[in-house]
């Protein structure tokens, strides 16, 4: 079949691609902004999902609000009030080139905003006619399919679906007033109209977004996402890893956005809404009601909550939607000639008791029972120089956990950043995503040191250290235990040409081999890259190096090339990647371009290559297809994978196919 089909394929990538568009260009100037990290402890792909849905249906930048400017993630608090204070001191911008006056704004983030805004003209204050919104907003329809050319031991025997991974995305967009959707997706092995599956997807998620309608800035209903403070109390938004703190000098939130996403986990189901009490002060109020998937133990309780949202085999189908939580809370917030201060309170209801596995020592002070509370203060000042964010919580846990940041912009060129946080053993909170090292909002304290020079458009360099101690036991860590963490990363770039290289080293206590003693791990990764950009096309050359000392030693390294050509109406893409790896803890990571709302960044380790390729073709004005045939190819082994996921060959072979029409 795949000696049949790939030939196919690959003649269609470049018989029907004609047009250069700008859906994948963002991508390229998001890498100016400091290279993707973190992929392990950052929840990168929530933020690239918002980023592309915002990127297929831009907003008027002179009718943007302070809330429309903060859906961007690379944009620090001092950026979004300038870019609004500019429009409301001079008038309309006439092209996004004026962007160019305000000066807190660089040039690789005013490239990024022509990506994400247009001008418009000018309209009416006001919300408008439902009229004009049915009849003049914009529908889109997208519907991805992924074929593998290989079976998992799941597929003959364990699954109860078929191999094929799919999605379907349907929006409804007018201008910064109204988004509605529906998102229907589908995993690989799990049934399709059957079993608990009778409605066709596994999982559904649908929208309506309404934002400024006068003193109702904004009003979700379905499915909905939160962010208040930063973070501590409640957050099933994205957050930045330690370069993009750096790039956003510690912003913090006040966010209610869509859910229209596939992921299955971090969403509220119900209502919220941001209203406007008077000048300079909002209150958002949310209620959310749904089911969860558990694990129970033999008492009825749950020992566990999934977020996987896997249901390939009936043991997982079983877990599906075995638990209801209820969800009430606010934030309210007030803000004045740059200071701000806000208060979050949230309740949650469980059905069934929480009750999680306290055999394992590091899991005693998680989050238990049916009922939990938390509730924060947020404050803040943002200034010229001087930008001070922070939040400090507590709740039905009887414990408090805190997070500060400071930036100062020393020069134009220079700017410093702290970051210190304290999270109580005890602490918890169900929703609870911030700054930290060990991923959850417990059991940490530390201090974070970073600094960005850029004395010219050509070049930059950022450096962080992070400190971080965790007074009680961890997974894999018996007793207290320390982590730092050191990062250095130049870039260089003319017009046409981009270098760059970073280097990090990684150090943290682990358990030795009799759980008696610790030990320090010690990670060392390294990686260079060139980049050209020569209008019609562009290349990127990669070397990445990871050293691991802990009981012994891992070596790993990839040398990794990608291309991309534009040629009257072909635009295509592809990439190849060589790595060897010792094993696991010198494992290497390698982004590649994927599908629309697709965040790619497969990890490798052992020895191989993978190769990919992929085209875009407007069939129409308003139509695209998009085709993606990648491969893994391992030299190390002849299987892939255990239990039900291993596949019996050396090599795998993934096709994916995406259609969107916009009307």
């Amino acid at each position: 079949m795949a000696k049949l089909l790939l030939p196919w394929l690959i003649a269609a990538l470049f018989l029907t691609a004609h047009a250069q568009d700008r859906d994948e260009d963002w991508k390229s100037y998001l890498d100016l902004m400091g290279e993707i990290e973190d992929v392990e402890n950052t929840d990168w792909e929530t933020a690239y999902e918002t980023m592309s849905e915002l990127a297929a249906h831009p907003l008027d930048i002179n009718s943007a609000t302070l809330e429309d400017l903060r859906l961007l993630p690379f944009l620090t608090e001092k950026e979004i009030n300038d870019i609004a204070e500019y429009i409301y001191r001079y008038g309309p911008l006439r092209s996004m080139g004026e962007l160019a006056m305000i000066k807190s704004l660089n040039y690789e983030k005013r490239q990024l905003l022509s990506y994400f805004f247009y001008i418009g003209e000018e309209q009416k204050q006001g919300f408008p006619k439902w009229g004009n919104i049915f009849k003049y907003g914009s529908h889109t329809l997208v519907a991805t399919g992924k074929i593998p050319l290989y079976k998992r031991n799941g597929d003959e025997e364990g699954y109860l679906g078929y191999p094929y991974r799919h999605n379907i995305r349907y929006t409804f967009n007018y201008s910064n007033y109204l988004k509605a959707g529906i998102v229907g997706a589908q995993d690989a092995g799990e049934p399709f109209f059957a079993n608990k599956n009778k409605t066709g997807y596994d999982f559904y998620s649908y929208y309506i977004l309404l934002r400024n309608m006068g003193r109702l800035k904004t009003l979700a209903l379905g499915r909905y996402r939160v962010g208040y403070g930063m973070g501590l109390v409640i957050n099933n938004d994205f957050s930045m890893g330690k370069i993009g703190m750096l790039a956003t000098l510690g912003r913090s939130q006040n966010q209610i956005r869509a859910h229209s996403s596939t992921m299955q986990a971090k969403y509220l189901q119900g209502a919220a809404a941001k209203v406007e009490l008077t000048k300079g002060v909002d209150l958002n109020l949310f209620a959310s009601w749904r089911k969860l998937d558990a694990t129970l133990n033999d008492s009825g309780r749950i020992q566990t909550i999934r977020t996987d949202g896997y249901h390939r085999t009936q043991a997982e189908m079983d877990k599906k939607n075995n638990v209801e939580q209820t969800v009430a809370g606010g934030h309210l917030n007030w803000f004045y000639k740059g200071f701000h201060a806000g208060i979050t309170g949230t309740f949650t209801h469980l059905s069934r008791n929480l009750q999680p596995a306290i055999s394992a020592i590091y899991r005693r002070y998680y989050a238990h029972g049916n009922d939990i509370w938390n509730a924060s203060v947020d404050y803040g000042y943002t200034g010229a120089k001087l930008t001070f964010n922070g939040e400090t919580a507590t709740g039905s846990c009887g414990a408090m956990a805190t997070l500060n940041s400071l930036s100062w912009k020393v020069t134009s060129e220079f700017s410093l950043m702290a970051i210190q946080r304290f999270y109580s053993k005890k602490y918890y909170s169900l929703f609870s995503q911030s700054f930290s090292e060990g991923r959850r909002i417990q059991n940490e304290s530390g201090l974070y040191v970073g600094a960005t020079w850029q004395p010219s458009r050509k070049f930059q360099l950022m450096a962080y250290s992070d400190f971080a101690y965790f007074p009680w036991p961890r997974y894999q860590v018996s007793q207290a235990s320390h982590a730092w963490d050191h990062l250095i990363q130049m870039t260089w770039q003319t017009n046409q040409w981009k270098m760059g290289m970073r280097y990090r080293l990684k150090r943290r206590e682990q358990d030795m081999n009799d759980g008696q003693l610790l030990e320090w791990k010690n990670e060392h990764r390294g990686r260079f890259y060139a980049a050209y950009d020569g209008g019609n096309w562009n290349s990127r050359t990669q070397g990445d190096l990871a050293y691991s000392q802990f009981t012994g030693n891992s070596l790993g390294w990839m040398v990794s090339q990608q291309l991309q050509a534009h040629y009257k109406w072909m635009k295509a893409s592809g990439g190849i990647a060589y790595f060897h790896t010792d094993d696991f803890d010198s494992r290497l990571y390698a982004y590649e371009r994927g599908m629309l709302y697709s965040f790619s960044f497969p990890v490798f380790y052992g020895e191989g290559i993978r190769y990919w390729i992929m085209a875009q073709a407007d069939v129409r004005k308003n139509m695209k297809v998009i085709v993606k045939v990648g491969t893994t190819n391992y030299f190390d082994r002849s299987v892939i994978g255990t239990g039900y996921q291993q596949v019996k060959h050396s090599a795998i072979t993934d096709v994916e196919i995406q259609g969107r029409i916009s009307f």
